[in-house]
C-alpha cells in the first residue's frame, strides 16, 4: 500500500506524540483553547469567492465554508467586515462593500443583512464570530472611480493621504478617530459579535524612500509637545486603542477587543526587552503600535501575534518568539497567528517539512501562557498544503471550549438543566431543556458530556466533551443523537450551563444508559435490582 511522504511523516509525529501523552510529559489536548481561522473578504480572498447581489448565494457559500470549519475543529472565525472604507453590512458610516455586491455601495437584492446571518449561522454551528476590521485603509489602489460617493474618500478628504498606491485615513486626526470610534459602536450596537479585531495595519508598512505624508498634522497637533514624530505617532495609535476599547465596553462588556499584531514587537538590539530577533520590520518601530503596552493596560483582551516565520528560521524563530509573546500576556489571552499561506510555498526550507505545522501546534501546546491559534487564512487551510487538514483533524480531534474570559463577571446558572436520554433506533438520544429559572434568558450554550461506565469522571479531561450546543440559540429545545454506543457498554451524560465568558454552571444530575439487544435502556444497577426484587 502506498502512503503519501507528508502523511507517514504525520503519522510518526502523531505516535510520538501520543508517546509523550502517555508518559505523563505532556498533555492531551486543552478543554479550552482558541482554535480560529481568519476568513479574508479583501480582492474576494476567501469570501465570496465571486461578488454578486444575490443573497442565496451568499448564504449558501457561508453555509458551505462553515461547515468546513466546523468539521476541521474550529471553534472561532476571524471575518473581515470592513476591509477598506466599506463595510458587509447596512452602515451610517460606510458604502456596501465591492466585494460583496460587485459594485460599492450597491447592496445585496433583494436587500437583506448578510452580517447578521453570518453571525448567526457561524452561532449556530457553536463557534465565535469576531469582527475583522481594517480601521485606517481606505482602498487596495488608486482608482477613485471605483468608490462610492459615500465613501470617507469624498466625503471627509481633508482626513484621506495618499501613500504608496493606496489611499489611508490619517491616524494623527483626531476626527478620525472619533470616526472609527462611532463605525466600531455601531457594530456592537446592532450585531452579537463575541469580539472586534484589528490586525496589524495602523500605521502603513514602510515604503522605501517614501515618508508617511503626516508632516503638517505632526506639525500642527505634535510638535509642541513630541520632539520625535515616532513617539507623536505611537501616542496617536494609543488614544486610538484606548478610545475603542472604553468605547466597546461601555456598550457590551461581554464584547472582547483583540489586535493581531506584526510578529515581532522590537528586536533585542533596538531594545533590551525587545526578542531575541533580527527583523527587518517591528511593530513598535514602524506600525507604531505599542502593542505590549496595551496588554498592560488591559485596553485589550487578547493578542495574536503574526508570528509567520517557521521553527529555527535563524531571523525570527517561531519558538524564541512564541515563548516571547507568552512572557507578556499581563491579564490578557495570548493566541498564535501561523502562516497556513507559507506551508509548501515559502522559499525557507522549513515551510517544506510536512510536520511544520503540527510542531508548532505542539510547541505552542506546551505553553501554558499560550491559549489558543489562528490559523492564515481560510482559502490556504482549506487548500490542505502538506495535508494541512489532515493535521488539523488530529490535534483538533477533540472539542475545546474557547477560552475563559477570567476579566469578565457574569453570573453563572444556579441551577443545571434537566436532562433525559431516550432510546431513538438503538442510538442515544439526549434530551435536555434549561431550568425552570433560566427559560426568560437561556445560558449562551450547553457542554454535553459523556463517561464510559456509570460514574461522573474528570470534566476537564477534553475526551470526555462530545457536544457543544448553538452558541445565542434562539431554540426551545435541545437533542443530539449519540451513535457512537457498543452493545453491552454503559455510559453516562451529563451537561453543563455556559456563559458568555465560558464558565460553566454546576453539573446536571446524570444519566446512566446501557445498550442491550440493539436498544438504549436505563441502566439500573446491581443494588437497585436487589432493592426492586425485595420489594416484590
Amino acid at each position: 500500500m502506498k502512503i503519501k511522504l507528508g502523511v507517514f511523516i504525520l503519522l510518526l509525529s502523531m505516535l510520538f506524540e501520543n508517546s509523550f501523552a502517555q508518559s505523563g510529559k505532556t498533555g492531551d489536548a486543552p478543554k479550552h483553547e482558541f482554535r480560529g481561522v481568519w476568513v479574508a473578504t479583501v480582492n474576494n480572498l476567501d469570501y465570496p469567492s465571486k461578488s454578486t447581489p444575490w443573497p442565496t448565494a451568499h448564504k449558501e457559500e457561508w453555509k458551505n465554508l462553515i461547515s468546513k470549519y466546523k468539521e476541521l475543529g474550529f471553534n472561532a472565525v476571524i471575518f473581515q467586515i470592513r476591509p477598506a472604507g466599506d463595510a458587509f453590512y447596512p452602515s451610517e458610516f460606510a458604502p456596501w462593500s465591492r466585494y460583496l455586491t460587485g459594485k460599492q455601495d450597491l447592496p445585496p437584492k433583494p436587500e437583506y443583512d448578510p452580517l447578521a446571518f453570518i453571525i448567526e449561522e457561524t452561532h449556530r454551528q457553536g463557534m465565535e464570530f469576531h469582527a475583522w476590521m481594517n480601521p485606517f485603509r481606505l482602498s487596495m489602489d488608486l482608482d477613485s472611480s471605483q468608490l462610492s460617493i459615500r465613501h470617507a474618500f469624498y466625503q471627509h478628504r481633508n482626513w484621506v493621504v495618499r501613500y504608496g498606491k493606496r489611499y489611508y485615513l490619517n491616524p494623527g486626526l483626531p476626527e478620525v478617530r472619533n470616526h472609527l470610534r462611532d463605525v466600531v459602536a455601531e457594530v456592537v450596537q446592532k450585531y452579537d459579535v463575541d469580539a472586534i479585531h484589528f490586525d496589524d495595519y495602523f500605521y502603513p508598512y514602510p515604503i522605501a524612500n517614501e515618508a508617511f505624508p503626516d508632516s503638517l498634522t505632526y506639525k500642527y497637533y505634535g510638535a509642541a509637545t513630541h520632539k520625535d514624530i515616532g513617539n507623536w505617532r505611537r501616542q496617536n495609535i494609543d488614544e486610538f486603542v484606548e478610545l475603542i476599547s472604553t468605547t466597546i465596553k461601555a456598550i457590551k462588556p461581554e464584547v472582547q477587543f483583540g489586535i493581531s499584531p506584526f510578529g515581532v514587537w522590537r528586536n533585542k538590539d533596538k531594545d533590551p526587552a525587545g526578542s531575541d530577533s533580527r527583523a527587518s520590520v517591528s511593530s513598535y518601530d514602524d506600525l507604531y503600535a505599542d502593542v505590549v503596552k496595551w496588554l498592560r493596560l488591559e485596553w485589550i483582551d487578547y493578542v495574536v501575534p503574526q508570528i509567520y516565520w517557521n521553527i529555527g528560521y535563524e531571523v525570527a524563530d517561531y519558538n524564541k518568539l512564541v515563548n516571547w509573546w507568552s512572557q507578556h500576556q499581563y491579564n490578557g489571552k495570548v493566541y498564535i497567528g501561523h502562516a497556513a499561506y507559507k506551508i509548501g510555498q515559502d522559499a525557507q526550507p522549513g515551510w517544506q517539512e510536512p510536520d511544520q505545522m503540527a510542531r508548532q501546534i505542539r510547541l505552542t501546546r506546551r505553553n501554558r501562557r499560550i491559549d489558543g491559534s489562528v490559523f492564515f487564512r481560510s482559502g490556504s487551510v482549506l487548500a490542505d498544503p502538506k495535508n494541512l487538514k489532515d493535521t488539523l483533524r488530529y490535534y483538533y480531534a477533540n472539542l475545546a471550549l474557547p477560552p475563559k474570559n477570567e476579566n469578565l463577571s457574569l453570573p453563572i446558572q444556579a441551577e443545571p438543566a434537566q436532562v433525559k436520554v431516550k432510546n431513538k433506533r438503538g442510538d442515544a438520544q439526549i434530551r435536555w431543556k434549561p431550568n425552570k429559572n433560566d427559560v426568560a434568558k437561556p445560558p449562551h450554550y450547553y457542554a454535553v458530556y459523556r463517561f464510559k461506565g456509570t460514574t461522573v469522571r474528570d470534566l476537564e479531561e477534553a475526551t470526555n466533551l462530545i457536544h457543544l450546543s448553538s452558541f445565542a440559540t434562539k431554540d426551545k429545545k435541545y437533542a443530539i443523537l449519540d451513535k457512537r454506543i457498543e452493545e453491552g457498554e454503559t455510559y453516562t451524560y451529563a451537561i453543563t450551563a455556559v456563559n458568555r465568558a465560558n464558565s460553566e454552571g454546576r453539573i446536571s444530575e446524570a444519566v446512566t444508559i446501557q445498550r442491550k439487544n440493539g436498544r438504549i435502556v436505563k441502566y439500573k444497577s446491581q443494588a437497585a435490582k436487589a432493592r426492586k426484587r425485595k420489594k416484590k
